[in-house]
């Protein structure tokens, strides 16, 4: 039993790494591709506001450990499944370079386990209602808020040289890009907290839906690892292809999806910060014109959001019902 927990444990930290690997470029894609900072001292900071933002708080872990699935069906074969389910899927696509939702990827892939183990009557219909609620509504703020920010920024200093606009905000985007990656730490590392909560009370380890506070720190310090080593091909994605950036532009974006997401971390929700950070760079760039966005790019990008909740529940059924069904 302690063995399948520390394999809980370990996979769950792989999938933080992958999670960060390819989610570094949610808060450093613009600040790299407007050349405000170097790559080198992007990835530094925006793994050191990784961390602090996975220890601010935890109540996305236990939305994840208690509204996904019912606890008590719950084994730590389920968990282990969904873990490797999640954690392929994110160095999949990190490696052919595309902007995946680790939230996506790991609630699937927990519903998927836990159906092919207990039934899909685990599952927690009103939790989930909710949780997708928010993955789906916090895009099309995301969008609207970018869109509505860059205009308000346009008329206010639309008067001002383009040199000189791209100086200002240059510095404020310095601000902006940390706040950002505290944001995505806020709400992504929270994810696995709850996943390896629910593996600890599962295997009866701990009484109730708490997060423990060496689950926090074990969870902070994996996100930071994989946000330092850059998903480069991810990041050249959002903050190249999809759209050419300015530091207006990216300051605009990256404090339209840092307000979304540190609003539904501190209720509780989890949102994809990978599809918040894209569809504010999308509204910011609307404002410009529409064929500013590369909507080829972009419309890749939607592709591999739209798959990824269904493939993961797929393969993180196969996982458990004919691997870890007959091991574990």
């Amino acid at each position: 039993m302690l063995e399948i927990v520390a394999l809980t444990v370990i996979l769950a930290i792989l999938f933080d790494i992958s999670n960060g690997w390819n989610d570094s470029a949610n808060a450093i894609a613009t600040v790299v591709s407007t050349r405000v900072l170097s790559p080198r001292w992007a990835v530094t900071m925006a793994a050191c506001m990784n961390i602090l933002g996975a220890m601010a708080s935890t109540a996305v872990a236990k939305t994840i450990g208690k509204g996904v699935v019912d606890p008590s069906g719950i084994t730590e074969g389920v968990v282990v499944s969904a873990l490797i389910a999640g954690f392929v899927w994110n160095g999949a696509m990190t490696l052919i370079g595309l902007p995946v939702s680790a939230s996506h990827a790991l609630i699937g892939s927990l519903m998927g386990a836990a159906a092919a183990h207990a039934g899909w009557g685990v599952l927690n219909a009103s939790g989930l209602q909710k949780i997708f609620a928010a993955l789906l509504i916090s895009p099309v703020i995301g969008l609207a808020m970018g869109f509505l920010l860059m205009k308000l920024i346009l008329r206010f200093f639309g008067h001002t040289s383009p040199g000189t606009l791209n100086k200002r905000f240059g510095r404020l985007q310095l601000l902006s890009s940390a706040f950002m990656a505290f944001g995505h730490g806020s709400n992504d590392a929270q994810k696995v907290m709850g996943i390896i909560t629910l593996s600890l009370f599962s295997g009866g380890y701990i009484a109730t839906i708490d997060v423990p506070r060496w689950v926090v720190l074990v969870c902070a310090i994996a996100m930071g690892l994989g946000t330092a080593m850059g998903g480069w091909k991810v990041i050249r994605t959002i903050g190249v292809r999809m759209l050419r950036l300015e530091p207006v532009h990216g300051f605009a974006a990256e404090t339209a999806a840092t307000a979304v997401i540190l609003g539904a971390s501190h209720v509780g929700l989890p949102v994809s910060t990978t599809h918040v950070i894209t569809s504010t760079i999308m509204g910011v760039g609307a404002t410009r014109r529409l064929s500013a966005v590369r909507w080829g790019v972009a419309g890749k990008i939607v592709a591999a959001w739209v798959f990824t909740l269904p493939a993961c529940i797929v393969f993180a059924w196969i996982i458990e019902r004919f691997i870890f069904s007959k091991v574990l």
